[in-house]
């Protein structure tokens, strides 16, 4: 039988090595510093779109990471509600949906306030609206109880299941999470990246819930991140990070959780994971930095509702040639006035005609 981590007698003694952790330390904390100052110089709008792509984005992917799927749509309109951003057409959101999103905007929007049981438990309330995780009753918006078999992570068919984790004894709960609540809270703790390294792996060690352990972990990480950038704006999605690096994160944390105290293989994993995470942002967001930028080179044309509309569409990566005819029905505008629009940015040295003429005629954005 595997000896687990929260078995030794010096549990929850965390130990790692500094000077291993300074390289990749300072690589995260240079990620994190040179992403939020890009985006710090862009306009309002663009970082409300990018938070708005960004939580989204971090809710669908948390899911993932434990098998589920969830609607996009719904999750992008839950979050633009919740945020009070308008993107127009917001769709309906079920209970479930909207509960992951409360959970996750609740730790990042609110993560100078004070974590507690009853706040972990409202989140679990959140995850589980039914009551249910799948088929299966749980207990929620509370610890687990361990009525019917001890908490364990197990994969594999049935009668030969491999049993990869096996959490502490539900009757140790309140006292291991008194110590994790204290630690979390107070001001004696280590650089807050490391912090959100070190807090997620020691929750999801606890394991305090009968599902959905993951997703909170993580929601956890994700507060501890938004303390060390003194913001609440996200702009990068370690969860989505994480889902791209699955087997790895379940991996190192299956390591670790058998180890010993010494930690220092999670940290320098996470801190790495972190800054592939801020990289990946910076790559994604480009083409909103891009468009912001052209934006700004514009402001002082007039333009009418119908060439922003068309030029916001080729920025954004149009499919196939402009033709007067394409602008004509995204416009829902005649071809004569189509024309007209296309003239007009022409003349302003906005489109260029394409060297093929006629019929085919058709426009390219100058890249301004």
């Amino acid at each position: 039988m595997a000896i687990y981590i929260h078995t030794l007698p010096d549990w929850p003694t965390f130990r790692w090595d500094g000077g291993r952790l300074a390289s990749p330390l300072a690589a995260a904390r240079h990620a994190q510093g040179r992403l939020l100052g890009q985006m710090e110089a862009l306009g309002f709008k663009v970082r409300e779109e990018a938070v708005l792509r960004t939580i989204t984005e971090d809710v669908l992917k948390s899911s993932e990471i434990e098998g589920e799927t969830l609607d996009a749509d719904q999750v992008r309109s839950s979050v633009a509600r919740r945020l009070g951003i308008d993107i127009g057409g917001l769709q309906p959101a079920d209970r479930h949906v909207e509960g992951v999103v409360e959970m996750m905007l609740d730790a990042t929007q609110h993560h100078d306030q004070p974590l507690t049981d009853e706040r972990l438990w409202a989140w679990h309330a959140s995850l589980f609206p039914t009551g249910r995780s799948g088929m299966h009753r749980i207990t929620v918006g509370a610890w687990r109880d361990d009525r019917t078999a001890p908490m364990q992570v197990v994969s594999g068919p049935v009668g030969r299941e491999r049993v990869h984790f096996e959490a502490p004894a539900a009757e140790r709960l309140d006292h291991d999470m008194r110590r994790f609540l204290d630690w979390f809270n107070t001001d004696a703790t280590p650089e807050p990246v490391l912090k959100a390294a070190l807090a997620h792996l020691w929750f999801v060690t606890i394991h305090p819930f009968d599902d959905g352990n993951g997703r909170i972990a993580r929601a956890i990480a994700d507060m501890s991140l938004a303390r060390s950038e003194k913001s609440p704006q996200r702009f990068y999605s370690m969860s989505a990070q994480i889902r791209q690096e699955r087997s790895d994160y379940y991996g190192i944390l299956e390591r670790t959780q058998t180890g010993t105290l010494d930690v220092t293989p999670w940290m320098e994993w996470f801190l790495g994971c972190l800054t592939r995470a801020v990289e990946a942002a910076q790559n994604a967001l480009s083409g909103v930095i891009d468009k912001a930028r052209y934006w700004e080179k514009l402001r002082d044309l007039s333009l009418n509702e119908r060439q922003r509309l068309v030029i916001n569409r080729l920025l954004d990566g149009f499919e196939g040639n402009l033709t007067t005819s394409k602008w004509a029905a995204l416009t829902k505008s005649s071809n004569d006035t189509a024309l007209r629009d296309i003239q007009q940015l022409v003349d302003r040295g906005i489109l260029m005609r394409n060297p093929a003429g006629g019929r085919s005629t058709s426009y390219s954005l100058v890249r301004i």
